[in-house]
């Protein structure tokens, strides 16, 4: 059975935020990154276990930008709760 994925406010915005940037300086790139996020989303619902990088959060490469997703795993409601799209040059220490 797939999962539902759920998105955090703070993963909203983080998205939007990217869609925002890309959008500055191609037409393409944020279609491109819509499509990719989207496509990251698809394989959570079938398949969410992905290495763990801290206590019960795990995470999982967007193909071709520098992002990733956030997310933990609910097993006896089958969700996903994705808490963060974070960007893979920023600060590590604000690593969500």
């Amino acid at each position: 059975m797939d999962y539902k994925i759920i998105i955090s406010p703070r993963a909203q915005k983080e998205i939007e935020n990217a869609i925002e940037y890309y959008a500055l300086y191609s037409v393409d790139a944020p279609v491109k990154f819509i499509a990719s996020v989207k496509n990251a989303f698809s394989t959570l619902e079938i398949n969410p276990f992905f290495r763990i990088l801290y206590k019960n959060i795990r995470v999982l490469k967007i193909n071709k930008f520098p992002h990733s997703l956030y997310f933990t795993i609910n097993e006896d409601n089958k969700t996903v709760r994705v808490l963060s799209c974070f960007h893979n040059r920023l600060n590590p220490n604000k690593r969500p």
